[in-house]
């Protein structure tokens, strides 16, 4: 089954909202360039709200180890994201300071883009066209991906059934594609999700039987 991230959650409300829909992750954005940033102690309140059943993930661009690590010592995210330029020694530094998963961000320009995300030594990646802008890009060339991965960029409650059946990723992400005037739509993130596991189930009921 696709795994489902609801990301860039900041209120009260879209935590309620998730509660009810209940995806397998949310993201909290603790970049401060982002209009979706959250600090430390909102993430903490708002973890405090979330189902136990879902797992929080921290989106970071560029930060301070000491901080992400932080936030996963401390519980308030489970998973750290990381959007930015971060390298294999980033990634080698924080993994020295907690145990816990790690996603790699890739932008997708070129299949150069493609080789470096199968070589990256995160626990998970995710691949996207930019910096949570809601554009698409050219899924033909994550053909070339070798392990699975989070699908992020352009996603909308329309789309996401065709996006599923074409690539088939590990997991969907989205965060613009389910806002409406800048903040998060309960009814969007419902029929996002809704049609995650609508196309899952019919995937599955076309697969042959063994």
């Amino acid at each position: 089954m696709t795994k489902i991230k609801l990301c860039g959650l900041s209120r009260s409300s879209d935590v309620a909202a998730a509660n009810v829909f209940k995806p397998d992750y949310v993201g909290f954005v603790f970049w401060k360039k982002s209009r979706r940033y959250v600090g430390k102690e909102t993430a903490k309140i708002l973890r405090k709200e979330l189902s136990p059943d879902i797992k929080t993930v921290g989106v970071f661009v560029d930060a301070d180890i000491d901080f992400v690590t932080e936030l996963l010592n401390e519980e308030i995210i489970d998973i750290a994201q990381l959007h930015g330029s971060e390298n294999e020694k980033y990634i080698h530094q924080l993994r020295e300071q907690t145990d816990k998963p790690i996603i790699k961000a890739f932008i997708i320009n070129s299949q150069d883009d493609i080789d470096i995300a199968n070589q990256s030594s995160a626990d998970h990646i995710l691949v996207d066209s930019g910096m949570g802008g809601g554009k698409g890009f050219d899924r033909e060339l994550l053909k070339g991906l070798t392990r699975p991965y989070f699908l992020a960029g352009g996603l909308l409650p329309e789309n996401v059934k065709d996006a599923i059946s074409e690539v088939r990723p590990f997991a969907v992400d989205v965060s613009s594609g389910i806002e409406t005037d800048g903040h998060k739509d309960a009814s969007k993130m419902g029929n996002f999700v809704a049609n995650v596991r609508l196309i899952d189930a019919q995937i599955a009921a076309q697969a042959p039987e063994h």
